[in-house]
């Protein structure tokens, strides 16, 4: 009889101790499944970049203003660090200015839309001093001329087609740009409006 409750204390003790195993391998177990959604957490927030022309569309959709709108993106163009993207958003003339940060990755730094407009203009942070047209379907602009630090300055572009274009501004010697005259004309050659 007392073989087998020395018998029963050690099936006792080794259950015990079983209970503590499986209570170290819940508790190992509970922290690797904690670390995984830790890390997957972080991995899946990291932040967006412009690197390609589906991840431009998602950074401009993470933007505040910009969540919900129609982005189509109409030309990218990099200028050394410097990336600059032509958009419509919801047909609105648009631009999107990324920097290459160490790791060659482009993070957006401004962003710019012209509501109820189908022919805009901006002017870039780029080197070199360039001005960029963004149109719209609804261009009815063939032809542009404007005065730039006395300066005639004449462009075509394509009405009604969707386009980006670039124009280098005439070298200078002053600080600044001062534009003035500006004169646009449709596809007959008739005066649309003048500034």
């Amino acid at each position: 009889m007392l073989e087998l409750k020395q018998g029963l204390l050690n099936t006792s003790r080794n259950f015990r101790g079983g209970n503590m195993v499986k209570k170290n391998l819940g508790i190992i177990f509970t922290g690797i499944l904690l670390v995984t959604v830790v890390f997957f957490y972080f991995y899946n927030s990291e932040e967006l970049y412009g690197n390609d022309k589906d991840s431009i569309v998602k950074v401009i959709q993470s933007i505040e203003g910009y969540e919900t709108k129609q982005i189509e993106i109409l030309k990218i163009n990099d200028f050394n660090k410097v990336r600059i993207v032509g958009f419509l958003s919801n047909s609105n003339p648009s631009y999107i200015e990324f920097h290459k940060n160490e790791e060659g990755n482009y993070v957006w730094k401004h962003i710019e839309s012209k509501n109820d407009e189908s022919f805009s203009l901006f002017l870039s942070s780029v080197e070199g001093s360039k001005m960029m047209f963004v149109t719209n379907n609804n261009n009815k602009i063939a032809e542009m001329h404007v005065e730039i630090n006395g300066n005639t300055l004449e462009r075509k572009f394509t009405p009604h087609k969707a386009s980006v274009t670039w124009i280098d501004m005439p070298q200078t010697n002053k600080d600044s740009y001062e534009f003035r005259n500006y004169k646009y004309y449709d596809k007959g050659g008739n005066l649309i409006k003048n500034n």
